[in-house]
C-alpha cells in the first residue's frame, strides 16, 4: 500500500503541529515529510494545511481528510491484529484498562491465573479513573462504569455494582444516625470529586429520588482514600460494596437509610468494551470469559 507511509504521515503532522515532530516520531527526516504531504496533495487534488512560519493549520479539506484517514489506519490495524490472531491461542500483549479502585480490587487478582493458563500471553494492566481512547491508547479492553456504553464499539455487560450509604460506629454514636436523606443536611458527608458534585441523589423503592445538596469539607478523587476516610470515623460516605463488603460484614462500617439506593453519575453497570476488530481476537475472549465467570451471575461480594 504506498498510500500508507504518507495518510499516517499527514495524521503524526497534525498531532504534533509540525512536520518536525512528525519526522521525529516516525523516525524520518523531515524532508521525507514534506516530500510526503506534497505528493499527498497533489494526489488529491487539494491543499491539505495552511503553511505559516509559526505553525501548521487544516484546512477544511485538511480537516475532512483527517477523519478519513484515521478511520482507514483504524481498520488497517484492526485487520492486522486480526491476522494476527487467526489461530485459537491466546498470545502476545494484552492491555486492559480499568478504574484504578475496581482493577486494584477486583480485576488484579484475576491475572495471575489467566497468565498461568495461557503460557504465551503477558497482560499489562493500566489503572485510570479517566476514559482511555481504546484506538489511540492500544486498549484491547476497557472496563468502564457507565451508563451509556460507547458507540463505536462492542459493550458486553459484566456486572451492576451496588452502592450503600455508611458509616463508622463510632460516627454515628458521636452525631447521631440519619433517618431521610435531609438528615444529610446534619452531617460531615465525603464528596467523591468525579462524581457527585457535592450533591446526592438518594431513590426510595417507589423510584421517588431526593437530591441531597450535602455538606462536604472533604474531597477525594480515589475512593479507596474515601473509604480510610469513613473507617477513621470523619463522616458518612456512598461506597460500592465490592470495596466495603468486608468492613460491613464485620460491623467496622454500618449502613444507613438502608431504604434509599444511592444513584450516581456512572449508574450501575460495568462494562467490558472492545473495538469491533477486537471480537474474535483469542486473548480478548479468554480474559472476557474469565471475568464473566468471577462476577456472573453474582460477584464474590455479593455471595453472602
Amino acid at each position: 500500500m504506498s498510500w500508507l507511509p504518507a495518510w499516517e504521515g499527514f495524521i503524526r503532522v497534525v498531532e504534533g503541529g509540525s512536520m518536525a515532530a512528525a519526522a521525529r516520531t516516525l523516525g524520518c527526516t523531515r524532508a521525507q515529510i514534506s516530500k510526503q504531504m506534497a505528493e499527498l496533495e497533489r494526489r488529491l487534488g487539494a491543499r491539505l494545511f495552511e503553511r505559516s512560519t509559526r505553525r501548521l493549520a487544516l484546512t477544511p479539506a485538511g480537516e475532512v481528510f483527517h477523519q478519513h484517514a484515521l478511520r482507514a489506519l483504524e481498520a488497517v490495524d484492526g485487520t492486522e491484529i486480526a491476522m494476527r490472531n487467526l489461530g485459537d491461542r491466546p498470545c502476545g500483549t494484552l492491555r486492559v484498562s480499568a478504574t484504578v479502585s475496581f482493577g486494584r480490587h477486583c480485576v488484579a487478582p484475576l491475572l495471575p491465573g489467566v497468565a498461568a493458563a495461557h503460557p504465551d500471553l503477558e497482560i499489562e494492566l493500566i489503572l485510570t479513573d479517566h476514559v482511555v481512547d481504546l484506538v489511540g491508547d492500544s486498549i484491547d479492553l476497557a472496563l468502564r462504569m457507565t451508563r451509556l456504553p460507547p458507540d463505536d464499539a462492542v459493550a458486553r455487560r459484566i456486572v451492576s455494582l451496588r452502592r450503600v450509604v455508611c458509616a463508622a460506629p463510632a460516627y454515628l454514636e458521636r452525631h447521631g444516625t440519619p433517618h431521610l436523606p435531609l438528615d444529610l443536611l446534619q452531617h460531615q458527608c465525603l464528596s467523591y470529586l468525579l462524581g457527585d458534585n457535592k450533591s446526592w441523589v438518594l431513590v426510595d423503592g417507589n423510584g421517588v429520588e431526593a437530591v441531597v445538596p450535602v455538606r462536604s469539607r472533604i474531597h477525594f478523587n480515589n475512593i479507596d482514600c474515601m473509604l480510610d476516610a469513613v473507617l477513621a470515623g470523619h463522616g458518612i460516605a456512598i461506597l460500592p460494596t465490592y470495596l466495603c463488603h468486608r468492613e460491613l460484614a464485620g460491623g467496622i462500617l454500618h449502613t444507613v437509610l438502608d431504604g434509599y439506593e444511592p444513584d450516581v453519575v456512572f449508574g450501575r453497570d460495568l462494562y467490558a468494551c472492545y473495538t469491533p476488530s477486537r471480537v474474535r481476537v483469542p486473548k480478548v475472549r479468554v480474559f472476557l470469559d474469565a471475568l464473566l465467570q468471577r462476577f456472573q451471575p453474582v460477584p464474590p461480594w455479593e455471595g453472602n
